[in-house]
């Protein structure tokens, strides 16, 4: 009828398995949250087992239609070989090199991460460790637990007027920047994929590899682990 509203339906929990139909079973091989263990109960059988070793971990997979996982496990191609049922890998986290990703997808299996999920926190604790390393808080702080009151030695110097070079502007590079930015530092950045656009509205100079590593005086790195990123410094 014109006009009317539609009713509101309540959302119950899923409907059990059928006679004959197996529960979706998801294994969470490493640490999370009691609220997300909650949730993954209201959708079927949640298996929780932490510090697997590869050979646990297979003998787990079988009967597994999800698998969640931080950075402690690694799931290789011979693990995904017993695991039939297994529809998704889910990495609660960013970078996936603890995943055979080929061997996943030759099985139809995808593979999940949350790419957003810790970058405030990778960025403040960058600027957390580069307050540590040019104010020498580790040193000082030995220093006063150790009973020595030793101003002189431990006081560091100034981020403003310094020059921050990133290799990496991603997502935590340009966080990173924008925080180098609010401590008046001058950022200089180095990422093949970003566009002078980009870099501008972070108010980050964009240089060669050798210009950053020439003209900054703290160097923090960003980018994800694959063969051309392996052994950057040294």
């Amino acid at each position: 009828m014109l006009g009317s509203r539609p009713r509101a339906r309540r959302c119950g929990p899923p409907r059990s398995a059928e006679a004959g139909e197996a529960a979706m079973q998801v294994l969470v091989a490493d640490g999370l949250g009691e609220e997300g263990l909650a949730r993954l109960r209201e959708a079927g059988e949640v298996i929780v087992r932490s510090g697997l070793a590869e050979a646990d971990l297979a003998a787990l997979l079988p009967g597994a239609d999800a698998l969640i996982i931080r950075s402690g496990t690694r799931v290789s191609s011979a693990a995904l070989g017993g695991a039939p049922r297994l529809r998704v890998i889910a990495r609660a986290g960013v970078g996936v090199d603890n995943i055979d990703v080929d061997a996943a997808t030759r099985r139809g299996i995808l593979v999940l991460n949350t790419p957003e999920s810790s970058t405030i926190a990778a960025a403040e604790h960058t600027m957390a460790m580069l307050l540590a390393l040019v104010r020498r808080i580790p040193q000082a702080h030995a220093a006063l637990t150790a009973g020595r009151w030793i101003r002189e030695p431990y006081t560091g110097t100034e981020l403003a007027g310094k020059t921050l070079g990133i290799i990496g502007l991603g997502k935590i590079g340009s966080e990173v920047a924008r925080r180098a930015v609010a401590f008046d530092m001058r950022v200089l950045a180095h990422d093949p994929y970003v566009t002078e656009e980009r870099a501008r509205r972070l108010g980050v100079e964009l240089g060669a590899w050798e210009e950053v590593l020439r003209r900054s005086d703290v160097l923090t790195l960003h980018v994800p682990l694959a063969e051309n990123t392996q052994a950057l410094i040294g």
